[in-house]
């Protein structure tokens, strides 16, 4: 049980991660992208709805889309950074 729970709690800071590499590379896109119709901007904006939609539910009706991001983003960063310190508690798990 507690290897499960190690490769879940690995998975959950790996995606983290992941989730706020590519939410940081859409801000900057976002803030450089020269028109709302490039291209990188919609494949940004396609790969991080998923992760934004959850804080649009959450923040008040008419919010920028930048501090939706940044909400996200801040989010994103602080389950990274605890599903680390709850590795490093974790020690190391013996895979016997």
């Amino acid at each position: 049980m507690s290897e499960l729970i190690h490769r879940l709690v690995v998975l959950l800071w790996f995606l983290s991660y992941m989730a706020s590499i590519y939410l940081a590379l859409h801000m900057v896109v976002a803030r450089f992208s020269g028109g709302p119709d490039s291209r990188l901007l919609w494949f940004f904006g396609v790969v991080t709805s998923p992760l934004t939609r959850p804080v649009r539910l959450v923040v008040p009706p008419g919010t920028p889309e930048g501090r939706v991001r940044l909400i996200t983003l801040l989010v994103l960063i602080a389950l990274w950074i605890g599903m680390r310190t709850l590795l490093g508690r974790m020690g190391g798990v013996s895979l016997d």
